[in-house]
């Protein structure tokens, strides 16, 4: 478990493009903090033979079959999968901020309220987005991995439809807060960060 850090801590989590990242820079210049996108911090280790295979997993899919053949436990124990093996990149990202004295927020979809409450000290809210449409809008002009409207609404389907009920599930079961909208989240996380 990661030891006490000298500021205010939070971190971010939820299905992608639920604007975690925009939250995460929001409540740092509300707080005069820091945002840390962890996910932005695993190609970093692209080279390292022990996280490639999870870094480039669903790169090395073949998308459509991916999201349409695959059952909804697999695709969910999958992210499961990648955020424990990746985890340690994510441990190294948080514990390069343990002396700042500002608060600072950590986003990262591979952050899993499981991996949470077991590892960090800190409090964390998980965004689950209001609609499909919204989640579909921001993907499409912000596309996670297919490079089609038709893949890009896949990627969605599962985001939404099986992604989500499950952080919802894993938030409950370990105590963190979920938010459908931004606002509402925003207004907890300052709070968090006083």
């Amino acid at each position: 478990m990661i030891q006490e850090h000298k500021g205010k801590r939070l971190f971010i989590t939820g299905i992608p493009a639920s604007g975690k990242s925009y939250l995460a820079k929001t409540l740092a210049e509300k707080t005069d903090g820091i945002a840390v996108a962890l996910d932005g911090l695993r190609m970093n280790f692209l080279k390292d033979d022990r996280y490639k295979q999870w870094i480039l997993f669903y790169f090395n899919q073949d998308e459509a079959k991916y999201l349409t053949q695959t059952p909804p436990d697999e695709l969910w124990n999958n992210v499961v999968r990648q955020s424990e093996e990746l985890w340690p990149i994510f441990l190294n990202g948080i514990e390069q901020h343990k002396n700042e004295t500002r608060p600072v927020i950590f986003e990262c979809v591979n952050l899993l309220p499981h991996i949470a409450k077991r590892e960090l000290y800190f409090p964390g809210l998980v965004m689950l987005g209001d609609s499909f449409e919204t989640i579909l809008d921001r993907n499409k002009k912000d596309p996670r991995w297919g490079k089609t409207e038709e893949l890009q609404e896949l990627e969605v389907k599962e985001f939404f439809y099986v992604q989500r009920p499950r952080y919802k599930l894993e938030a409950e079961k370990y105590g963190y807060l979920t938010f459908e909208h931004y606002q509402d989240a925003l207004q907890e996380g300052s709070r968090l960060l006083v």
